[in-house]
This record gives structure tokens, sequence and C-alpha cells, in this order.
């Protein structure tokens, strides 16, 4: 019997917007394993206490220089780890459901004092403003990013619906600074969009892991399969741009296109390792494959990180999906929220993911099978000369199958101005067809 230990407290997004749970049974100083404080540092820690106490300029209330002392503490550790106050655990709260204020992006903090956006979300004020995957903010509404938190940056992006925030954004390859002023909104996240391809293959957008992603993509196979007249060929899953989101709606895409009865001794999709087994995470495949086999493209970038990850990675190990894109974003750590207060808690790093493999994504990345850029692909204007075939012959004998022949070049020339249309609109997704078209997935 295949056993799930998913614990619904993982989160996996980064930055502010993460979505987890408390694990409150774990305290610290719960029975006999009590954390001795270290005599010295605390010593040290009550004498700058003091001193701010007594000679700053301002006077600084008590909760403040704790907050501020907690808020240091962790977000020395790494990007991800963090102290909530209780509007932060508001914000926290706020987005399980795919519903939240703001622009639409995911931001984490970079080596230069600046923050780097991961990815924006599809169909959000970020995403409509131009912002692109790893754009760098260095300054929101005048103010440089360097001086503050990282909470103190999101509280200021986010605002009042309606309200705008101005951005000052570094680009490669861009000579100078951009402002930007997004106009901030009531962040509705359609997660699954669906639609069909030419030569009767599926395409499928996931943009942001939650719920109900699952029922979504098993609506949209459904849909391609009777849009295509039951000829569906393959599928497309797109993952780019995709910033993460809940873990068990990641668990469950990958799940979705891997049946175990077809794998081998190892049915995982993802595991992680940390110091308390009691926060590491197995996950296995269950029988069944919504796509029954057919062939399979993953799309990814650089905007792709964390659930993206797992998915990419589960599909790339067990040889059910060809990887294409460009490498992803590398974020493959597991935070924990814990309570500290009623109106307080801590999100702390606890563990790594890893692929079924063994792979660890945290600062890899997936790399993808095929390695395609996002290029604009130009034609030249047509012109009116032919090249010279046998048709083109005086007295040219007639094709024996000519009604079959004709009817064939019209399918395909209509497929072929289609494919032509695609590389324009999107060049990767059109390598992906053509993927799709040589199976070489198979």
């Amino acid at each position: 019997m295949i056993t799930r230990f998913i614990f619904s407290l993982i989160i996996s997004l980064l930055t502010f917007f993460s979505t987890a749970q408390a694990f409150p049974q774990l305290n610290p100083f719960a029975g006999n394993h009590v954390t001795a404080l270290p005599h010295d540092e605390m010593e040290q820690l009550e004498s700058v206490y003091s001193h701010i106490n007594r000679f700053y300029i301002r006077d600084v209330t008590d909760k403040k220089l704790f907050e501020n002392a907690m808020e240091g503490m962790l977000a020395n550790l790494d990007p991800h780890s963090s102290y909530l106050n209780k509007e932060e655990m508001e914000k926290l709260k706020s987005t399980a459901d795919g519903k939240f204020g703001g622009i639409g992006i995911e931001i984490i903090p970079d080596k230069i004092g600046a923050l780097r956006v991961i990815s924006p979300i599809d169909d959000t004020p970020a995403k409509k403003a131009g912002i692109k995957p790893g754009d760098l903010i260095i300054r929101i509404n005048g103010d440089a990013v360097q001086d503050m938190t990282l909470q103190e940056a999101v509280t200021a992006i986010r605002g009042e619906p309606g309200t705008k925030v101005k951005l000052l954004i570094i680009r490669e390859g861009t000579p100078k600074p951009i402002n930007l002023e997004v106009e901030r909104a009531i962040i509705h996240v359609q997660s699954v969009k669906s639609r069909m391809l030419p030569d009767s293959y599926g395409y499928v957008r996931i943009s942001f892991f939650q719920e109900p992603v699952k029922e979504s993509i098993i609506a949209a196979i459904k849909k391609l399969k009777h849009e295509s007249n039951g000829k569906l060929k393959g599928i497309v899953l797109d993952l780019r741009g995709n910033p993460g989101g809940l873990l068990g709606p990641a668990i469950d895409t990958a799940d979705l296109f891997l049946d175990s009865k077809k794998l081998k001794k190892n049915k995982l999709i993802v595991y992680t390792k940390g110091r308390l087994k009691q926060l590491q995470v197995r996950a296995e495949a269950e029988p069944g494959d919504i796509a029954s086999g057919l062939p399979m493209v993953v799309l990814i970038n650089v905007g792709s990180a964390s659930g993206s990850e797992i998915v990419a990675g589960a599909l790339q190990d067990h040889h059910r999906a060809l990887i294409l894109g460009k490498k992803s974003f590398g974020k493959g750590s597991v935070q924990t929220v814990f309570p500290i207060t009623k109106d307080s808690a801590i999100k702390l790093t606890t563990a790594l993911y890893y692929t079924p493999n063994g792979r660890s994504i945290q600062a890899e990345g997936i790399v993808p099978d095929i390695t395609v850029p996002d290029l604009e692909v130009k034609y030249p204007e047509s012109n009116d000369f032919d090249f010279l075939t046998e048709s083109s012959l005086g007295n040219h004998l007639m094709n024996g199958n000519i009604k079959k022949f004709k009817a064939k070049m019209k399918a395909r020339k209509k497929t072929l101005k289609e494919m032509q249309k695609l590389s324009k609109e999107d060049y990767q997704l059109y390598e992906a067809v053509n993927a799709l078209r040589a199976q070489g997935v198979r």
C-alpha cells in the first residue's frame, strides 16, 4: 500500500507569497530537551540593549527592539527564514485561497542589496506592467531597498487596491534603470489554463500551485481530449514563470501523470531531508495516469521555482516527460511556520527537497533535457519566386493519388501556417510541439 506522508505545514513558496500552517506541537522547550542559552552571548545582548535604551537619540520601545533582534536573527540565516508579526501573519494566511492584495510578484533578497524578481504571476498588475524574471528592484516609492528589511519592502509594495507603487528596476541588457508605476489590485490567480495547439497537441499552463489545481488539470485534459475528437497526440505542460505554491497541489500535479504501476521500485515524487524526522516529507506516486501515457514536454525557465521544480524533477527522473527550456531557479528548501505568540510566528528553513533519483534542487535547479532560449522569430517577406519542381514542368505526369495527396497537402499547409504563427508568438512552445511531433519522449 502506497503511503504519502504530506505535512500541510510545509511550504514551498518564495518570500511573501508563502502559505503555510503552524506546527505547534514542535516546542523546543518541551520535555527535557531545553536548549541552554549561552551565557556570554546573552550578556552581550543585554549590554547592547542597555546602551540603546540609555543613549540612542530617540526612545525605542522594548517591543520594537526585540522584534528587530528577532528579525535580524532570522534574516541572516538564509533568504527564506523570517520573523512574522501580526500583520505579516495575516498576509501569509491571505494567500492560501489564491486571492490576495498586491501586484503579483515573487521576490527574494539579492546579495547586492536589491530585491530580485523570481517571476511575475500570470494576469497580475506586475505581469501587465512588463516586470520580468531576474529584474532587480532597487527603489520602492523612491526609497532605497538596501535600507529596508525584506518585510518592510514587502509592506511597501503591497497596499490598497487601486493605489499605485513606483518601482525602479535594473534589468540585464538594459543600459538604464527602468521606472515603472504599477497599480495594486486584489490578485485572483487562475492557476490552470489550456488550449489546443497545432496538429492535435494539447497545452496546459499552470501559473501557481494552489487548491484546486488537481481538479482544474483533470478538467483541462478532459476538455482537450474532447476538442481533439479523442485524437489528442501529446501534451505540453507549461511551468515557466511558476514560482511555486502549496506543496500538496504540486505533488498532486506530478502524480496525475505518473502511474505507480508502470514505475519500477522507485515510486517517489519528492522527499525531503532535515534535522528532524517529524518534518520530513516522502511522497509517492499512486496508480493511474490522466494522460494515458501520451508524450509530454514540460517547459521551464528561470522563473520556475519550488513546486514547479518538484513536478519537473519527478517527471524527468521517471522519464515521463522531456524537459525543455532554460534551467530553473533552484529554490529547493522547505520552510515551516512555528507560532511564537498568538499574533506572531517565525518562518524557518527546516529541510531540503530532493527529486526521486536523489538530486537536490537547492541552488542547482532542474537542468532541461533540451535547452531552448526564448527567441524572437522573424520571417523574411515572401516573394513571388518559386523554385523549379517537377510539377512546374510542361506535360508533367499527374500523381496517381492526386485527390488524397491534395487533401494531405491542405492539412499540412494549415499545420505549417499554424506552427509558423506559433514560432513568432512563443518560440519555446513552438520547439516543445516539434519535440512532441518527433516523439522525443518515447
